[in-house]
């Protein structure tokens, strides 16, 4: 009981001796002291009191530092703008393009636009004159036939008759060959228009095959439902079966004409037989 009591006192003595350092401490504004364990206390002890946040401070980096460069706030204010350029400055051009310097009367630079179409051939090989449109004049055929009898188409210095193919093969073709204005015009028989559309002209090329006969002293073929004779020689640069390895076609030109693809620029006169 004395042991129990003497604790009792010593403690008395003890929590009135702490209060007054308390009081005084807190007048003077500073931090509360951190509360000292009772004697005989077996509990946890107390807590210290948390410390108050200090503002952090960027990490020094020092010159070897390769990490990512520190983040800061938004730049404020407006954009930069571009520096401001001179008279000689020669750097790309912002904006709408300058329109082109007008051009004179002399101007001679490349022409703006779609290139120029190039004008079709009537057939693929063919490089002579262009075809002209089918209108033959009407004739009679007593005349027409009159004409052949009389052998019309060797006025004016004609190609004379011959009895075997190659004597109508020509010595020098450009002297001795005549176009049917050389020879007085054109009078044997027409082929009908509708006719001549679908079976001649350069759309519509084709092969004799077989030698022309010799009719009257003159060469003689069939195609398109009618009957050809050559009053003209053929030239002497041709082989001689040129009907069978060469194309060919029936043109007209104030007459009746023999082309061959081959060699476009030679047109050998021919008469529709009756």
């Amino acid at each position: 009981m004395r042991l129990v009591e003497a604790l009792r006192a010593s403690f008395l003595v003890v929590t009135c001796v702490a209060t007054p350092a308390y009081a005084d401490h807190d007048r003077h504004g500073g931090p509360p002291a951190p509360e000292q364990p009772r004697p005989g206390w077996r509990g946890p002890p107390p807590s210290a009191p948390a410390p108050s946040p200090q503002p952090q401070t960027q990490q020094q980096r020092g010159q070897g530092w390769r990490g990512p460069p520190p983040q800061g706030p938004p730049p404020q204010g407006p954009p930069p703008q571009p520096p401001p350029r001179g008279a000689n400055w020669r750097g790309h051009q912002q904006g709408p393009a300058a329109p082109p310097p007008p051009r004179g009367a002399d101007w001679r630079g490349h022409q703006q636009g779609p290139p120029p179409q190039a004008q079709q051939p009537p057939h693929g090989g063919w490089r002579g004159p262009p075809p002209r449109a089918y209108a033959p004049q009407q004739r009679n055929p007593h005349e027409a036939r009159a004409w052949h009898q009389q052998g019309g188409w060797q006025r004016q210095g004609g190609w004379q008759r011959h009895g075997s193919w190659q004597e109508h093969r020509a010595h020098h073709w450009q002297n001795e060959h005549r176009n049917w204005t050389q020879r007085g015009g054109y009078g044997g028989y027409y082929i009908p228009s509708s006719r001549f559309e679908r079976r001649f002209g350069g759309q519509h090329p084709f092969r004799l095959r077989q030698r022309p006969v010799i009719y009257e002293g003159y060469p003689r073929f069939w195609y398109g439902g009618s009957s050809f004779l050559i009053v003209d020689p053929w030239p002497e640069t041709w082989g001689e079966a040129w009907y069978n390895t060469d194309d060919v076609y029936i043109g007209y030109d104030d007459g009746y004409y023999l082309y061959n693809l081959r060699d476009p620029s030679v047109a050998i006169a021919i008469t529709v037989m009756p």
